[in-house]
């Protein structure tokens, strides 16, 4: 899962992806619409592997929180819309794929977009786990 050229852009309601950067900015394209478009450097901008979630224990990288989910679903959509739910059925969901999660900190709007992320990084197939690069000492040729 590679989510550090995921961005999140303050009044923008999608995440975006990052294709380039340029001097004053960055060229980004809507996951869900594929609209390119131009941000600047004074734009609010935090990429998804930057965000923690408050646990008990400190904090997690949103990138853990969204693998429990994916794995929770079976690699399928949410059943519900997180937008539309109510928060009891929100705290439920997450005290399941979070347990434990800092019930004081996390509030209900927080669920709703990290649920709401999950769902676009799904359909856009972004939520796979990178090949991991495997090291073999036995099979690498020395320079002589």
């Amino acid at each position: 899962m590679q989510l550090s050229n995921i961005l999140v852009i303050s009044g923008k309601p999608d995440l975006n992806e990052l294709l380039s950067r340029t001097r004053g900015g960055a060229v980004v394209k809507n996951i869900m619409t594929g609209q390119k478009f131009t941000v600047f450097s004074n734009d609010r901008i935090s990429s998804l592997s930057e965000i923690r979630i408050y646990v008990n224990s400190g904090e997690t990288p949103l990138e853990d929180v969204l693998r429990n989910i994916r794995d929770k679903q079976e690699r399928q959509p949410l059943a519900f819309d997180p937008k539309k739910a109510d928060n009891k059925q929100l705290f439920d969901y997450f005290a399941e794929v979070q347990p434990d999660y800092d019930t004081e900190r996390v509030h209900a709007s927080d669920i709703k977009k990290v649920l709401h992320w999950y769902n676009i990084l799904l359909a856009a197939g972004k939520l796979e786990d990178e090949p991991e690069q495997e090291e073999n000492s036995s099979e690498t040729p020395k320079a002589e």
